[in-house]
């Protein structure tokens, strides 16, 4: 029988779908991950000063950065450790949208509702039925 691919998508493939995207690999799943923003947002000093990094910009570059930036603040409030986790799962987080080379999924989950419109969204442009995977109308189900 074969294997099930699996996709977790969150809204900058950093904290929901990488934990979930790490904890399947080490259970020998075959696994990706992805984002739906525009561009992957990362908590700052204030509510209206995040960082902002672009979609493909390695985990390791994100972490050497925050930590010249306040190394005391991002290992306070998490990020520095959840960068590391996730430099150790994959190289740099990916965009949803543009996962075409990935090839398809049978299951995707997502973390938040908007997350799911968008990928829905997505879906609406390309009707398929693989794997046991249906599409219809604004509804993912999976047999």
């Amino acid at each position: 029988m074969k294997q099930r691919r699996y996709a977790m998508v969150c809204s900058s493939n950093q904290n929901r779908s990488m934990e979930a995207h790490s904890l399947l690999k080490r259970q020998g799943f075959d696994v990706s991950s992805y984002g739906t923003g525009a561009h992957v947002k990362l908590p700052g000093p204030s509510l209206r000063e995040p960082n902002v990094y672009d979609f493909g910009t390695p985990y390791k570059h994100m972490l050497d950065d925050l930590r010249r930036k306040d190394l005391e603040l991002y290992k306070r409030n998490g990020i520095l450790p959840m960068l590391k986790r996730n430099s150790s799962v994959k190289t740099a987080p990916q965009r949803w949208q543009d996962n075409a080379a990935d090839g398809s999924f049978d299951v995707v989950f997502t973390f938040e509702e908007k997350v799911f419109d968008m990928v829905i969204e997505g879906l609406q442009l390309i009707i398929f039925f693989s794997s046991n995977v249906y599409y219809h109308t604004s509804y993912l189900f999976v047999a």
